[in-house]
């Protein structure tokens, strides 16, 4: 009979914020195992000392390294590796004599803790089970006296080692976070804070619930007393708004406007100057996650991240902004115009009994980018329709296909297929051949400007719809459009 593994959360520091359930397994444990520097301590064990009781098996889990550097062939990651392999043999001789074994983990242990490594290491072999622990996030809240978020706020859990750039655009992607791991990343972490505009929100809290805490302002801390075992919190706004006096529902006040923002199809190399001169003076972007990722973070300027089928939110969003007197760039991929969210913003800004000031800067559209890159497809009459049935009947779709079949147009088509529309591209296929040849060019174009550019030409009898996706663009030729030396064209003459 093998014994089983425990990984016990012991909270953030104090002694009496284990769980019952913990102290209970702390002390009924047969092997009591924790991590440990090379100077022998344990703040684990410290933590759980209370609860232990003599006579039993204590394993002690060295690190081999902590933030010095290593001659290992492997480097500091092979040195860890190999230590976790090690430690789990030594766990594992005690389980296999059937002695139960609790490691004990500070915080929680499947929260950045130490105790998974062990885990997903021996739980195949073992019954094992994690008892969960107040989180250093949760200490700091409590600590600080401030709610870490509340109704629909969004909570953002960060590790200090991320590039800072990532950092910042994440922190003003979010209304409250947290940023652990401080220590040596404690310059980056306030550089990020500050150029996502989020520094003097920031709250620096120290070794949360024991006597050494520590809690300040992030922006008055001195760089050289930060320790690992520290955080950067930035408590829910709302909360901050009514402490302060302010109202989280500001009244309408001169010179907000709302821009909307064309990125064109991929990189900074298709974005205007007049499109990247509205993106670096506005106070407030909003957008889709993806496409305000494609835009470089500025010092104080706040995102407004949401989901793909939310436009209408995200346009009432971008208008409250501007009746508060801000400047807010609403960010669209390809043109705003075109399938995206300029009608959506005009559409909500038509229904204020107050106007706001709301303009509309272009973009390169995915078929031009598209076209680009097998000639000159789009030379003559063409149209652009969408197969997306999601805000239209399929019918519509239908007689639209069927009259552009007819007038002879190239058409460019937006939206073929995605996950949950597997059959329209199909349909399209049968309706354009009752008007063309099975031999008419068909350019399948994905992801044109970005890392996984694929552009290929076909033809309309050929033409495969399980290998298009949503991040295709169709150009669908006419009866004139060509296709010679590796290119397709439509001349301008008939």
């Amino acid at each position: 009979m093998t014994g089983k593994l425990w990984g016990v959360g012991l909270g953030p520091g104090d002694s009496e914020l284990l769980t019952v359930k913990a102290a209970r397994l702390i002390g009924e444990a047969q092997v009591i195992a924790y991590h440990s520097a090379r100077h022998g301590r344990s703040i684990a064990r410290s933590v759980a000392e209370p609860y232990l009781r003599e006579g039993q098996l204590e394993e002690r889990l060295v690190y081999p390294v902590t933030t010095e550097t290593t001659d290992h062939p492997g480097g500091y990651e092979g040195a860890i590796a190999e230590f976790y392999e090690l430690s789990a043999k030594r766990l594992a001789e005690h389980l296999d004599a059937g002695r139960d074994v609790v490691l004990l983990c500070e915080g929680d242990p499947f929260f950045y803790g130490s105790y998974m490594y062990m885990h997903e290491r021996l739980c195949d072999r073992y019954e094992a089970e994690a008892v969960p622990g107040v989180t250093s996030v949760s200490a700091a809240s409590a600590v600080l006296g401030r709610p870490l978020v509340q109704r629909d706020e969004v909570l953002t859990v960060l590790p200090g080692t991320l590039p800072a750039p990532e950092l910042a655009r994440r922190l003003a992607d979010t209304e409250a976070a947290a940023v652990l791991k401080l220590g040596r990343t404690f310059g980056s972490v306030r550089s990020a804070l500050a150029e996502a505009g989020r520094l003097d929100e920031a709250y620096y809290v120290e070794r949360a619930t024991c006597q050494a805490q520590r809690v300040e302002p992030f922006a008055e801390v001195e760089p050289g007393s930060v320790p690992y075992f520290s955080l950067a919190l930035v408590p829910s706004p709302a909360y901050a708004a009514r402490k302060s006096g302010a109202s989280v529902v500001e009244e309408p006040s001169a010179g907000g406007e709302v821009v909307v923002v064309g990125l064109g199809p991929a990189g900074p190399q298709w974005l205007t100057p007049e499109a990247a001169e509205a993106l670096a003076a506005a106070e407030h972007l909003v957008g889709y996650g993806p496409y305000l990722a494609k835009v470089p973070q500025r010092a104080g300027q706040q995102r407004h991240a949401s989901g793909n089928r939310v436009e209408a939110d995200r346009a009432r969003e971008a208008l409250s902004l501007a009746r508060a007197g801000a400047r807010v760039a609403v960010i669209s991929s390809g043109d705003p115009g075109v399938f995206a969210m300029a009608s959506a913003v005009l559409e909500q800004a038509s229904l204020l009994k107050e106007p706001v000031p709301v303009r509309v800067l272009p973009g390169l559209t995915a078929a031009q980018a598209a076209a680009s890159r097998v000639g000159a497809p789009l030379g003559h009459d063409y149209c652009v329709l969408s197969l997306s049935d999601r805000l239209k009947p399929w019918e519509i779709i239908e007689k639209r296909l069927d009259a552009a079949g007819a007038a002879d147009l190239v058409i460019a088509i937006y939206n073929p297929a995605s996950r949950s529309r597997t059959t329209q591209l199909a349909q399209a296929q049968e309706i354009l051949l009752r008007h063309r040849t099975p031999e008419t060019p068909v350019v399948v174009a994905r992801d044109v400007g970005g890392p996984e550019e694929d552009v290929r030409v076909t033809t309309l009898g050929d033409l495969d719809p399980s290998t298009v996706d949503m991040r295709c663009l169709l150009i669908v030729g006419s009866t004139r459009t060509r296709r010679t030396h590796g290119q397709v064209w439509t001349p301008r003459t008939y």
